[in-house]
């Protein structure tokens, strides 16, 4: 039988899974709703989609991307996500009893960083980081093909930055997440036009824009220049080499266009860098292929003190 790889990115409305080989290949694939039943459940279902698999492939371990503050070393996923039951325990041992397969974990942001650095944008690229724009803002920061993980796992937590002016407001209330994220810019509109919250979308901002409303592009125009400032400050800090910028909203060109030049502007006698941002390659794939990474990454004598 043909050597394989079970892949899966826990999401909070569906579970992706692939069966993909050491090139990132996709041999089959699929996705099933993510269990609201618990932990158990969640488990149960994991372990049939490998086991039936296991029947056509030599399947040979487990790769998980998901939510949450993940300790790749323990498979402990802390932090908060949308599903509670994975948190606080140790998955890849749970799995890894059920199916009898190695079993590595990562970060989704993190594999979505991982896959552009493998065979995507950053290619051939030692260090980059990619910014991930969606409810909030993250992203991961990473040094020859390594994620840079922080002392408290918060690498990469772009959207803690306080970007707002901490004299005229809680400093906390202007966060990047809170000032910069889609979901700001959909709340802003929203406001200003009076709507109830919840009203519109991510895509509704832009068609409006599209359809010449005022407001709808007043608000894009701010909000790529909040995403520039948060962007400045990271290149200053950190000056990688590339800065990918990853979400729903990076397929637009007009946006990666719109935060370019904005940094354009971002420039005097001091600040002499020519910053600019790219989109990321992959999509909906990401996580999957970045997971797979991880666990190609990881030594075989290691093997048994992560799982």
């Amino acid at each position: 039988m043909m050597k394989a790889y079970m892949v899966f990115d826990i999401g909070g409305t569906y579970i992706k899974y692939a069966v993909m080989n050491d090139e990132a290949m996709k041999l089959e694939s699929g996705k099933i709703p993510t269990p609201r039943a618990g932990l158990e459940v969640f488990l149960q279902n994991i372990t049939d989609i490998v086991m039936h698999y296991r029947s056509l492939f030599d399947i040979k371990g487990i790769a998980l991307s998901s939510p949450g503050a993940v300790d790749v070393y323990r498979g402990f996923i802390g932090g908060a996500s949308a599903i509670p039951y994975i948190h606080g325990v140790c998955l890849t041992d749970l799995l890894k009893e059920k199916t009898g397969l190695f079993v590595s974990i990562e970060n989704d942001a993190n594999c979505a960083a991982l896959a552009e650095g493998w065979i995507g944008r950053a290619k051939e690229t030692d260090y980059y980081i990619c910014i991930v724009i969606g409810t909030g803002i993250g992203g991961s920061i990473v040094i020859n093909q390594t994620i840079l993980r922080g002392a408290t796992l918060h690498g990469g937590e772009f959207g803690y930055m306080i970007t707002g002016n901490p004299v005229q407001m809680n400093p906390l209330q202007s966060t990047w997440s809170k000032v910069a994220s889609t979901h700001a810019l959909v709340e802003e509109v929203e406001v200003r036009k009076s709507l109830a919250k919840g009203t519109l979308n991510g895509e509704d901002v832009f068609r409006l824009a599209e359809g010449g409303d005022l407001v709808a592009k007043e608000s894009l125009a701010y909000f790529y220049k909040k995403l520039a400032v948060g962007i400045y400050n990271l290149k200053y800090a950190l000056d990688p080499k590339k800065i990918l910028i990853g979400g729903g909203i990076s397929k637009r060109p007009e946006v990666i266009e719109g935060i370019n030049q904005e940094l354009r502007h971002l420039k005097d006698e001091i600040s002499t860098l020519d910053i600019t941002v790219e989109a990321c390659q992959f999509d909906n794939d990401a996580n999957l292929i970045g997971a797979l990474f991880h666990f190609l990454r990881v030594p075989l004598s290691n093997r048994n003190l992560i799982s």
